[in-house]
């Protein structure tokens, strides 16, 4: 299994959702790089399980633990480890699928690869393994500090922020429980939430994300475009279907002469179109990107399955399971695009 991310900033992960913990190795961050440990933990909070109604009722504190590479509150150069521990865990809740596979799950493709799987909240395959993203993503972010990444809530459903990010208050995005941009918008969201909850449903999104400050540069042509970068990273993540920047599936509808970014004087575009990558490469324009979401696959209903054995079962899900997905999954998104663009950064100083 793939169990790292990146070249010079990397990320090793280890752990399963119900196993005694979770954690990681950061190898290749500089040295003297402040960090601010309870900054990183508030990121972890973002994330964590039972913060709201409309997200998972699993109650876990999600504390990280430093083991290595600081002294003194500045990174040492060497591998920083951390671990975080797994305290809430009720396996019992997944008894009734130890030989059944879950619809939309990783349970079959597991069991037929390796022969062997953790029925125990998927194992390996949970979204809990993205807390250790959260740690690696915020360490990232005081290595690329200077630049500024925003993620929000951008669609619940059939219900759309109707406005581009250039006219959203970003300082609304965490005073409301699904962390949309606009407050009107964010009131219908957690009410169609809370509807899908009751019937035992769930329901999918998207998130935009922003990314201001970005200097010109990062990126690397050919099969290292930061833009496929940032989508390979995004597509890493639990539930997620898609991914487009800049005018993304809307450019192919229009005409050449529309969608080119004619240039200012300065080097700066009239129009981002491009979403601040041209050639794979940043251009100093921000760069704006959208998550598809699906919709989380354990249903409290019955549905119609198969078990280890071919034989068709009827299973319903049971425990703790969040509704829609989206909400929480904004730090994720932050954190996978501070490690990316940090490993760029690198790669760029480690040229010069």
């Amino acid at each position: 299994m793939s169990n790292s991310f990146g070249k010079l900033f990397k990320l090793i992960t280890f752990g399963e959702s119900h196993g005694p913990a979770i954690g990681g190795v950061i190898d290749g961050c500089p040295a003297g790089i402040s960090l601010d440990l309870e900054a990183i933990q508030h990121q972890l909070d973002r994330r964590k399980p039972g913060q709201s109604k409309i997200t998972t009722q699993r109650k876990e504190p999600d504390q990280v633990a430093f083991l290595s590479g600081i002294f003194e509150g500045k990174t040492t150069g060497t591998s920083i480890g951390f671990q975080i521990q797994n305290t809430n865990q009720k396996s019992k809740d997944y008894s009734h699928n130890v030989d059944v596979y879950r619809p939309s799950h990783a349970d079959y493709t597991y069991d037929q690869k390796y022969g062997i799987r953790d029925h125990r909240g998927g194992g390996r395959s949970s979204a809990r393994e993205t807390a250790n993203w959260i740690v690696g993503g915020a360490v990232a972010k005081e290595v690329i500090k200077d630049v500024k990444i925003t993620a929000f809530t951008s669609s619940v459903g059939e219900i759309f922020i109707d406005r581009p990010y250039q006219e959203l208050n970003f300082d609304n995005i965490e005073k409301n429980i699904v962390r949309c941009a606009d407050p009107s918008t964010a009131d219908k969201m957690i009410e169609h939430i809370s509807q899908i909850k009751k019937q035992g449903d769930t329901v999918g999104g998207t998130i935009t994300c922003v990314i201001q400050n970005v200097p010109v540069g990062l990126g690397e042509p050919i099969f290292d475009k930061l833009h496929a970068a940032l989508g390979k990273a995004m597509l890493s993540i639990n539930a997620v279907k898609g991914f487009e920047y800049g005018s993304g599936f809307c450019g192919a509808k229009m005409k050449g002469s529309d969608h080119n970014d004619l240039f200012n004087e300065d080097g700066t575009t009239k129009t981002n179109l491009s979403g601040g990558i041209q050639g794979g490469i940043s251009n100093g324009m921000d760069i704006y990107f959208r998550v598809a979401f699906k919709p989380v696959a354990t249903l409290i209903q019955k549905q119609n399955t198969i078990d280890s054995k071919g034989n068709k079962v009827e299973m319903q899900g049971r425990g703790r399971h969040d509704p829609c997905v989206v909400p929480r999954a904004v730090p994720i998104v932050e954190a996978l695009s501070a490690m990316v663009l940090a490993d760029f950064y690198l790669m760029g100083r480690a040229r010069s």
